[in-house]
């Protein structure tokens, strides 16, 4: 098998992945062929939407998250007994139903439907690590993406202290 027929190695991810209640972890994932769907401003609702409801109903505590055109970077404490890989297949698979309807209201095109990249990246933080810190660098992703000049002018971002 060749580079170019390999499956990704989402399955990869999983492997050694261990949720723990209380933990705070920092999560990355990543639209389906990096399509920067979040450009879209009533897309980009729909997700804030969908993590805010898992927020609410106490599965996490959010601390700060970014809504990138193509990805999401999401620090928060899995405060529930749903694994990480539990929840955050909730929430992509939440905010695809929610996405697709809307894309076929809008015309937008998916490519092969698919919203999502399987998968996602995740990092526990070590309990010496600064959450401000990290919620800090998360919400500055904007700026070094070049998308704004300041953050305050980027709209799709929220941290808990910030």
């Amino acid at each position: 098998m060749n580079k170019r027929t390999r499956k990704p190695h989402a399955k990869d991810l999983r492997k050694g992945r261990y949720s723990s209640v209380n933990q705070i972890y920092l999560i990355t994932t990543v639209i389906h062929k990096r399509q920067p769907l979040f450009l879209h401003w009533h897309l980009a609702r729909i997700l804030i939407n969908v993590m805010r409801k898992h927020h609410q109903n106490g599965r996490v505590e959010s601390l700060a998250f970014v809504v990138m055109p193509d990805h999401l970077h999401w620090l928060l404490v899995l405060q529930d007994d749903l694994t990480l890989s539990e929840l955050i297949r909730r929430v992509k698979g939440g905010s695809s139903r929610f996405m697709r309807m809307f894309c076929e209201k809008n015309d937008i095109a998916l490519d092969s439907g698919a919203v999502w990249q399987d998968g996602f990246y995740d990092r526990a933080l070590r309990k010496d690590e600064d959450c401000r810190e990290a919620a800090r660098y998360i919400v500055a992703n904007p700026l070094r993406a070049g998308l704004v000049d300041k953050i305050g002018d980027y709209p799709w971002w929220d941290a808990k202290w910030l």
